[in-house]
């Protein structure tokens, strides 16, 4: 049976390889300027490191949801977690830069094997109207593993120092690959849900299919104007910001990355609720967390000077809800693909975000570089203006989501009379412009 106590604990055990996934992933954010030291590199350097990881996790994500598809979830996940343990445990030992590059294309290289692999349990594990909500506890629970690279990977740092944070981390991903061997099924009624062998002309339908979809390619641009900013802010270049730019105490800039982490996950539910009552009205969703991404950096590189504590609150809040929004894509991809064709699509729709990201950190280092001459001695100055360059990137993924969602609702009507009529419209049938309505409000 669907959803009952056996497919919580199945898409627990799955959830732990994602939070520690993501602690692989975030672990850099958090050892950036001890990297720099470590490495003797500037912030062009430590930013193409970052960028390397998620171009490999961002250039896997279509062949290996191909590879789901026709393997299943659990031996993706096993696969995943101890190829990550393994880039870590060089990490732990590397002194120069060509271990460093080796070891976090390990930790993307496994990293794209995880994520898409537990989002595939949860329509197998349970029945449809749950789908939406799970869907978006699996993305948020899982920024637990940001929580353990600001805090305790942090704390190691500081203290025990490098190896022994990065052995700690390793250890960490190994355990969670044996316990998925042990207990992870890939569905109800079978422990391994291989599909069956296909053909490269059959995988290139598939690509080829999934692609054509404007609905799926909706999902590629909302993962990619909603989770680059805060994947930029977590992954590498939050922490700096807030130590080296806004002169906050580690401490603080710790607290800070896990109220990033907290919102996305009281938001998430709140989110998926939204996304299950009007599904029709997702875009608008996406469009609401686009709006206060850009609102949030705005007051904070406006400011007069280095901004206070408050204005930075809310922008980690306002950056907290780019996770919620960027599951919506998510969605697109479930609900305009069939079943069988489900990771592939997914796949495409998770390139997007991190392709954006890996531009992102990219520009950001390369602008503080050049306006410090590769010193890591940052003015706030020099990060107002790097971080600027997000709205360029927000601007090209903002174009991309309403000429998909033009495309996708036309496609909608055809397919099966579905009209998404204007919410201006709605809104007036209801009232809402009356004199009458606002007489009542």
């Amino acid at each position: 049976m669907q959803g009952g106590a056996r497919a919580w604990a199945v898409w627990a055990v799955g959830l732990s390889a994602y939070v520690v996934a993501v602690l692989h992933r975030t672990s850099l954010g958090v050892a950036g300027l001890d990297a720099q030291a470590r490495f003797d590199i500037g912030a062009g350097a430590l930013g193409s490191f970052a960028v390397l990881q998620l171009l490999v996790y961002a250039g896997l994500q279509v062949p290996v949801g191909l590879l789901l598809d026709r393997f299943g979830s659990l031996r993706l996940i096993v696969t995943g977690g101890l190829v990550m343990a393994a880039g870590q445990a060089l990490m732990a030992f590397a002194d120069g830069v060509t271990g460093a590059v080796l070891a976090r294309v390990l930790v993307g290289a496994g990293d794209a094997m995880t994520f898409i692999s537990v989002l595939r349990l949860v329509p197998r594990w349970f029945p449809a109207r749950r789908v939406p909500v799970v869907t978006q506890l699996s993305g948020l629970v899982g920024q637990l593993g940001q929580v353990l690279s600001a805090v305790p990977l942090a704390a190691l740092l500081a203290g025990a120092g490098w190896t022994a944070a990065f052995v700690s981390a390793s250890a960490a991903g190994v355990f969670v690959a044996i316990v998925a061997l042990v207990a992870l099924h890939d569905a109800p009624d079978r422990r391994v849900d291989s599909g069956e062998a296909v053909t490269l002309r059959q995988l290139g339908d598939d690509l080829a299919g999934a692609w054509r979809h404007p609905g799926t390619r909706l999902g590629l641009w909302t993962h990619f104007t909603t989770q680059f900013p805060g994947t930029v802010f977590a992954l590498i270049w939050g922490y700096p910001f807030l130590v080296a730019g806004e002169g906050l105490r580690r401490g603080e800039a710790s607290a800070l990355l896990t109220l990033f982490v907290l919102t996305g996950m009281a938001a998430g539910p709140v989110v998926g609720v939204l996304v299950q009552r009007h599904p029709l009205r997702r875009s608008w969703l996406v469009l609401g967390v686009i709006g206060a991404n850009a609102v949030g950096w705005g007051l904070v590189i406006g400011w007069p000077g280095r901004a206070p504590l408050p204005v930075l609150t809310l922008l980690v809040l306002a950056l907290g809800l780019g996770g919620p929004g960027s599951m919506i894509g998510f969605e697109f991809a479930r609900t305009f693909n069939p079943p069988s064709r489900l990771g592939t699509a997914t796949g495409i729709v998770n390139v997007g975000g991190f392709v954006a990201s890996l531009v992102s950190i990219l520009l950001v280092g390369l602008i503080l570089d050049a306006r410090t001459g590769g010193r890591a001695d940052y003015d706030i100055v020099d990060f107002r203006v790097a971080m600027s360059v997000q709205y360029v990137i927000g601007a090209i993924g903002l174009i991309g989501i309403l000429r998909t969602r033009r495309l996708a609702r036309a496609r909608m009507a055809a397919d099966h009379g579905v009209i998404v009529r204007p919410v201006r419209e709605v809104l007036a049938e209801r009232g809402w412009f009356s004199g009458e309505r606002i007489g009542k409000g």
